[in-house]
């Protein structure tokens, strides 16, 4: 590895950032609590500087596939300790580098603030569970400590399914294979299939990317297995019409009976920035009961906030109502609820009542 990145790494880990960004032409970057701050005691980075950098942490084939495909996704440890995610991609002005920070150990669900609700989800062994939001805002790590909580409590083959691989498990009472693509196949869809015939009690997505992916995890799901997986969509909601959207006409029909047979629950989480630092999170939890299994299946789609809304006895919760709960508690300001909420106004009725 390149010393000058060595450096500007283990300064950002001692720092406790999440984020690193290499990129020509700017000092170096970090991300912290969400915010970015440029490293102004770094010198600010050239062409050479970054690709000699970047290009220090690839052997031979990730060479040749990077100058490929102009993109590259893998992992990494620092000084054999801290493991890196990290993204080289081509841009306008050279190569740069987004490096993500995976910690060492896994937090549990209750070290995360995450709703206990999350337990009851893992406790079932045939499904489909889902963990959305936008890029940044902890779906990994909740999938990680949702794993590992299986692992620690139950025995089961869990099969992850990864690009790259980010948390590294350790087997418990629980036997785990993890997959990275393309090094341990070479894409998601051959990964997933294979994943059926290896026997697997839970397997995890890193990502539902596309409609074989989506279309598999449905199958794999109503077939005896306990599916976990990630979507970049906002809201539980916007889960339900994507997984449907993006899957060919012949097969939406099939989806919903597939979907509202096998659906736990969604997860919409966001990270917002604590009033004393940190970050503390957010989320709305749909539970897949018979009121939301009817509206997948009869296409009412947007009849589901309003169930999430009126089932809070039963453990659902809206974003807004629990960005509100955490201004109540003093953890997070009212201007960031509001920066965070997807319905302004919601929030503010949520804080008057």
């Amino acid at each position: 590895m390149d010393k000058n990145l060595q450096m500007i790494l283990e300064y950002a880990v001692n720092e406790k950032a999440s984020d690193i960004h290499i990129i020509p032409g700017s000092f170096p970057i970090i991300r912290k609590d969400g915010e970015l701050f440029s490293l102004t005691h770094f010198d600010v980075l050239t062409y050479e500087d970054t690709e000699k950098m970047l290009f220090s942490l690839l052997d031979q084939e990730l060479k040749e596939r990077i100058l490929k495909f102009k993109d590259l996704d893998f992992s990494f440890f620092l000084n054999n300790e801290i493991r890196f995610r990290a993204n080289i991609y081509l841009q306008f002005n050279g190569w740069a580098g987004a490096f993500r920070v995976i910690p060492n150990t896994i937090k549990n669900i209750e070290e995360l603030n995450l709703p206990p609700i999350l337990y009851e989800f893992i406790q079932r062994r045939q499904g489909l569970i889902l963990i959305t939001g936008p890029a940044g805002v902890g779906k990994s790590t909740t999938l990680a400590a949702m794993i590992d909580e299986i692992n620690h409590t139950r025995q089961a083959h869990i099969i992850t399914i990864e690009e790259p691989i980010e948390y590294i498990f350790t087997p418990d009472k629980s036997v785990i294979s993890q997959r990275e693509i393309p090094t341990h196949s070479p894409t998601w869809h051959r990964a997933l299939k294979a994943a059926l015939r290896e026997d697997p009690d839970v397997i995890m997505i890193g990502e539902l990317r596309d409609a074989i992916s989506i279309s598999i995890a449905l199958t794999a799901a109503e077939t005896g297995h306990l599916v976990l997986g990630t979507l970049h969509t906002n809201s539980a909601s916007q889960t339900i019409d994507r997984i449907i959207d993006v899957l060919p006409e012949s097969q939406k029909n099939q989806a919903r009976l597939q979907l509202a047979s096998t659906l736990i629950g969604v997860i919409s989480q966001r990270l917002v920035p604590k009033v004393t630092g940190g970050r503390v999170p957010a989320c709305e939890i749909l539970i897949a009961n018979n009121a939301i299994r009817n509206l997948i299946r009869e296409n009412k789609v947007y009849q589901i906030d309003n169930v999430i809304d009126t089932s809070l006895q039963e453990g659902m919760i809206s974003l807004d109502r629990s960005l509100a709960n955490l201004v109540q508690l003093g953890h997070i300001s009212l201007d960031k609820a509001l920066e965070f909420s997807l319905k302004p106004e919601r929030l503010k009725y949520l804080l008057e009542q």
